[in-house]
């Protein structure tokens, strides 16, 4: 359906969301089916009456939504104290409604209108349409579905303060995290099977969040809200920094996005550092449409010895597709596989083809969440060379990974 002459502004939302109708579908519907001439949405903010939606076919019409006027010069404080009705069907009838200033200001000759309160009890705004012309066929009915569509606003507008309250909530964690060290570093062991030997290690960030977030949530409530390379950077910063305390033989680990890869950011966060000791790994589980480019961002470093990782191979279709877009260096079998490999046929075959594609195309192979012995010994026996897990060594600080390595 065209909307003619639509005019809109937020924060309110304005488009549809899966089982919900639009506001400005909802405002041109109403008065296309009252016959009004002006339908709009107004909230009540510091004594005036700011119009956020407004509908009508008229060009030149003084109601437009950058627009506002004084709240009590207006029929909507009248109709919300009771000095008016909220169906005036003529003008004419109500006195005090034929005096005011607006009606001639906008030549109202009926009025329909209907209070928007919110799930606390407060009225947002109002709900109204007016007319050039009296109407007579105005009725209760045509004012219950004024009331049935402020209530339906009143439900959007509850849950859009809401999401917005949340993302509040959720950028002032995002900025604690990257301002006042509410982030750390763990470093989980990645161990050669032929001789037990620590190879590198998975940096892996934890959050001081009271409310317990796993960290792939706080990530995706950081990228969410705009946040998420500026923590990205962060978190890789930090755990690079175990560079400088691990044996020179020791490789980081480091997780990263393709939104961060294609940042401006990127470039700074690897400048100065030892990339042969360096591995990245993929973390997107999503499709991804810019391989070429990300594969034009990492050719440089590759080349100076950063190594590439994908990560949770096997997890789900995406994994694949970046293995076989960005040709890693090495490919992390996820912990779905690795788990009771040395019981389940289906999962031997599975990883057993993958040590083949290792072999065809030199890329190694690391299984992730090894919980047990005979897993390990299953892995041994079907090539895999590296490993991590819980069986192996949990994630610890950057002390006891340093112990760690010096026996």
């Amino acid at each position: 359906m065209t909307l003619p002459n639509l005019m809109l502004v937020q924060p309110l939302g304005s488009t549809n969301t899966a089982g919900n109708t639009s506001l400005p579908d909802i405002i041109h519907l109403l008065r296309q089916h009252l016959g009004m001439d002006v339908a709009f949405l107004s909230e009540f903010a510091h004594g005036r009456r700011e119009f956020r939606y407004v509908d009508t076919d008229e060009s030149d019409c003084p109601v437009c939504c950058d627009k506002g006027d004084a709240l009590e010069a207006s029929y909507c404080q009248r109709i919300i104290d009771g000095r008016l009705p909220e169906l005036i069907p003529d003008v004419d009838d109500f006195p005090m409604a034929k005096a005011l200033p607006v009606t001639q200001e906008l030549d109202i000759k009926s009025y329909i209108a209907a209070p928007i309160r919110l799930a606390d009890g407060s009225v947002y705004g109002t709900f109204c349409c007016y007319s050039h012309m009296p109407d007579r066929s105005l009725n209760e009915r045509d004012l219950a579905l004024m009331h049935v569509c402020a209530e339906m606003a009143a439900k959007q507008i509850d849950r859009e303060r809401l999401e917005a309250q949340q993302q509040r909530e959720i950028e002032e964690r995002i900025r604690i995290a990257l301002t006042q060290n509410g982030v750390s570093m763990v470093f989980q062991p990645i161990y050669t099977l032929a001789n037990r030997k620590v190879v590198g290690f998975e940096a892996l960030s934890r959050f001081t969040d009271m409310h317990n977030r796993p960290p792939d949530v706080f990530f995706h409530e950081a990228h969410a809200v705009g946040l998420g390379i500026a923590l990205e950077a962060k978190t890789i910063g930090l755990g690079l920094r175990g560079l400088q305390e691990f044996t020179p033989e020791v490789y980081v680990s480091v997780n990263i996005s393709p939104e961060t890869i294609l940042s401006p950011a990127f470039p700074d966060i690897f400048r100065d550092i030892p990339l042969e000791r360096v591995t990245l790994e993929i973390t997107e589980h999503a499709a991804v449409d810019r391989y070429q480019e990300i594969a034009d961002v990492l050719r440089p470093i590759r080349a100076h010895g950063l190594q590439l990782a994908v990560d949770d191979a096997g997890a789900g279709y995406a994994s694949f597709r970046h293995i076989l877009q960005l040709e890693p260096d090495r490919i992390k079998l996820d912990c779905s596989l690795t788990k009771n490999i040395d019981s389940d046929p289906a999962r031997r075959a599975l990883i057993a083809a993958f040590v083949r594609f290792s072999e065809d195309t030199g890329a190694s192979l690391i299984a992730e969440g090894v919980e047990t012995e005979k897993e390990l010994d299953a892995l041994r026996q079907l090539g895999v060379a590296k490993a991590q897990g819980h069986f192996l060594g949990h994630p610890m600080p950057i002390g006891k990974a340093v112990a760690l390595l010096r026996g």
